[in-house]
């Protein structure tokens, strides 16, 4: 099953590879998964210049193949100034004098020319040099990404998508298509707390427009995703029911895990914290359960109510409330007052 990126003309298979979990790993571990989903069928990489080494294990694995493939990345830059230097950075990373689609990082706001910051003026030039071939933006704030659309300035949108998503993300994604505009998903299997990734393929696999991005970390993580190629899944009624089951216990506010309330001025590791409660009881392993994630989770005790988390999270959560929560139920769980099991 492929998908085509809108305007862009990039036709890939319906399964993108998401790039931030490699820098978790060795060189030599990343470079094997990588050429093994390229070898497989999977042509699109999705990293970032804020993904550590990521874009440097991408330039490893592809600099001898880059023509056959497709690397998206990003900038966090908020200056024309900023994003040239983060161009010329992960152009070295990747090992490459272009990159296929070139992302604003999740910016509070839609980069437009004209709008005093310089960026889209700097990414046009780039353009026109031809570093970078097409224009995009990633968000995880609903106005903005409207606006993107509406704006006719971006050939993709990346934005969080799952079959957890409510009525107004298939607006998105089907205003995308009018658009011709290209959608990426990113957040596929909404950052773990979806365990059943045939469920989550066949979820977008109703959408012709949308490229699930998978952050791959494991190669039994790749294995499935690359078994899809072969065998896509789709939609049944035993699926459709879980994901109805999922779909209400996971309903009401939870953390998504973006990150973007971070960093903590108390030091709190917020976007693995507030969501403690639901991968003990989804996902539960044992590396929760070590004493490093134990100190981890004793620091909401610092917590400052400074509300800073609060008024950064894009889906409007009360994180303080949330990570109190959490606690409770992590001092339940080590006490066996519950069973992760």
């Amino acid at each position: 099953m492929q998908v085509k990126l809108g305007s862009t003309g990039i036709v890939v298979d319906k399964n993108g590879f998401g790039a931030l979990p490699i820098q978790r790993i060795s060189d030599d571990e990343a470079v094997y998964l990588l050429k093994k989903a390229y070898n497989a069928g999977i042509h699109f990489f999705d990293t970032a210049r804020a993904y550590s080494d990521s874009e440097h294990k991408l330039g490893i694995a592809f600099e001898e193949i880059r023509e056959s493939l497709f690397i998206a990345t990003k900038t966090g830059a908020l200056t024309g100034e900023d994003l040239r230097k983060d161009l010329e950075q992960s152009l070295k990373m990747l090992r490459t004098d272009y990159i296929d689609i070139y992302q604003f990082h999740n910016p509070p706001f839609c980069p437009k020319p004209g709008d005093g910051s310089g960026l889209y003026e700097a990414a046009l030039e780039a353009k026109k040099e031809g570093k970078i071939r097409h224009i995009g933006i990633t968000n995880h704030r609903l106005g903005v990404a409207h606006e993107a659309i509406r704006s006719g300035l971006y050939e993709t949108l990346q934005f969080p998508f799952c079959y957890l998503a409510a009525e107004k993300d298939e607006e998105l994604v089907m205003e995308c298509k009018k658009a011709n505009i290209g959608f990426i998903a990113m957040k596929a299997l909404s950052g773990g707390l979806i365990t059943n990734s045939a469920a989550a393929y066949a979820h977008a696999a109703q959408f012709d427009n949308v490229l699930p991005i998978w952050g791959v970390q494991r190669e039994k993580e790749l294995d499935e995703f690359l078994s899809y190629i072969v065998r896509p899944p789709v939609m049944t009624e035993e699926i459709r029911e879980e994901i109805e089951r999922d779909k209400k216990e996971l309903s009401g506010d939870f953390c998504r895990g973006c990150g973007y309330c971070m960093p903590c001025p108390a030091g709190i590791e917020i976007n693995n914290c507030a969501r403690m409660s639901l991968l003990l009881r989804r996902s539960p392993s044992e590396v929760q359960l070590t004493e490093e994630v134990q100190r981890k989770m004793q620091k909401i005790e610092n917590c400052l109510h400074c509300n800073q988390c609060r008024g950064k999270c894009p889906y409007g959560l009360d994180t303080p409330t949330l990570l109190k929560k959490n606690l409770e139920d992590y001092k339940n769980v080590l006490s066996g007052v519950v069973n992760v099991n």
